[in-house]
């Protein structure tokens, strides 16, 4: 996840995988059936993608607890080294996919209307709880009211801001609307001679400030970002930038928002919950906190990243397979999978019984999972992103106006995506 944010490129650049085989009957344990009888073994493989060295350790041991606890159900994992969804796709076409593998928000619209998912709503019961869900996070996996995956866990966007240069510059205690933002980094930048406030110009970040006067991004499958309302929420990052009171990390030579928070090169900088353990790694020395991101015209905002466990439809082993799902998206699994530290729960419960939303670091990153903005829910969106940054980015560099620059980019985008 610290990779793919540092590249702020595609969520489907997110490399790598994890396949899983394993055996078992349905979920009542039927001795009958598709999974054989009570001492047959059922194989089923989870496919997904590689992470940390950690990170896998984890979650291969999360797996052996499943295992130990459902002896009748064997799993294989697999790891996707590289272009984990040019190698889904293929195996779906295949006819040789896995019977259950993982499946990120960016993609999941595009895939939900292929028809090659199956839909999970016959095999949820009341017991399982989908309403401890944070809603927009299912809402990612449903289309049409029919629901297609569980998230496995999420990472959401926060303010991290620099303690010293706050304390430098004067202020107590971080922003907690727009305006007081605005204000806040033109006195850090001059008292502190280093930029203010640091922007990401991706959309993959401005997503939820796009939306935040009532504008869309996407409408009907197209990009709609030409619309007033979306120039009007995102100029004021504009004017900051012409100000010179918000940079860029490219500005400074930083790959990624935390390195650029982290070299003290911003006070202010809206970066995920990855950046926690990078700047602890990385900068032990810098004195920061993080914050809710201040409110826009009295609303919260922030972005959702996610994955979720979706099931094959061509696959055989269908109990077995909810079996596993729906074991690691409950609380035991959940728990142990969220309580690594690598991303955040997607139920409530867990977050509460983690202590995460009063966690003094951690907790603005649990609030915001349940009003964040999604990263996806157009079957374009890919092409609608680029296009999207490649001319913001040219507003943000003061070559041309905003509305100009989204104009040029929504016409470019829906030309390609008629074509």
């Amino acid at each position: 996840m610290k990779k793919w944010m540092r590249s702020i490129g595609l969520t489907s650049v997110l490399v790598a995988g994890s396949l899983l085989a394993a055996c078992s009957s349905g979920d009542s344990g039927s001795s009958n059936g598709e999974n054989g009888s009570a001492d047959d073994v059922v194989e089923i493989t989870l496919s997904g993608w590689g992470s940390s060295p950690a990170e896998q350790r984890i979650f291969e041991e999360i797996i052996e607890t499943f295992e130990e606890n459902h002896p009748h159900i064997s799993v294989n994992l697999d790891i996707v080294a590289d272009q984990y969804m040019d190698v889904l796709r293929t195996r779906l076409i295949g006819g040789n996919a896995a019977d259950v593998f993982f499946l990120e928000a960016f993609e999941a619209p595009a895939l939900m209307e292929t028809g090659v998912l199956e839909p999970l709503d016959d095999y949820i019961t009341d017991e399982f709880n989908v309403s401890d869900f944070e809603e927009p996070l299912i809402d990612a996996f449903t289309q049409n009211g029919t629901l297609y995956g569980l998230p496995k866990d999420t990472s959401t966007l926060a303010l991290f801001y620099n303690e010293d240069m706050f304390e430098e510059a004067g202020l107590e205690g971080p922003p907690e609307t727009w305006e007081e933002l605005e204000e806040y980094a033109e006195i850090l930048t001059e008292s502190t001679g280093q930029y203010g406030f640091g922007v990401v110009a991706d959309l993959a970040r401005l997503m939820f400030i796009a939306e935040a006067k009532g504008g869309s991004v996407t409408q009907d499958n197209l990009a709609s970002f030409s619309d007033p309302s979306v120039v009007e929420a995102l100029q004021p990052i504009i004017e900051m930038k012409q100000r010179d009171i918000a940079g860029a990390p490219s500005d400074v030579g930083a790959d990624w928002g935390g390195e650029m928070f982290g070299q003290g090169r911003t006070a202010m900088m809206f970066e995920g919950n990855w950046t926690i353990s990078f700047l602890e790694e990385t900068f032990p020395n810098l004195n920061w906190n993080t914050a809710e991101i201040p409110t826009i015209d009295g609303e919260n905002g922030s972005m959702a990243y996610t994955v979720a466990y979706v099931m094959n439809k061509d696959s055989e082993k269908k109990e077995a397979a909810w079996e596993l799902i729906s074991w690691l998206t409950g609380p035991e699994g959940m728990e142990l999978w969220a309580g690594a530290g690598f991303a955040f729960p997607t139920r409530t419960s867990v977050s509460d019984e983690l202590g995460l939303f009063d966690d003094e670091i951690r907790g603005p990153f649990a609030k915001a999972t349940g009003y964040a903005t999604v990263w996806a829910d157009d079957t374009n969106l890919p092409i609608i992103y680029n296009n999207f940054n490649n001319e913001f980015l040219s507003a943000f560099l003061g070559q041309r106006p905003l509305d100009e620059a989204l104009e040029e980019a929504e016409r470019v985008a829906n030309r390609e995506i008629e074509d």
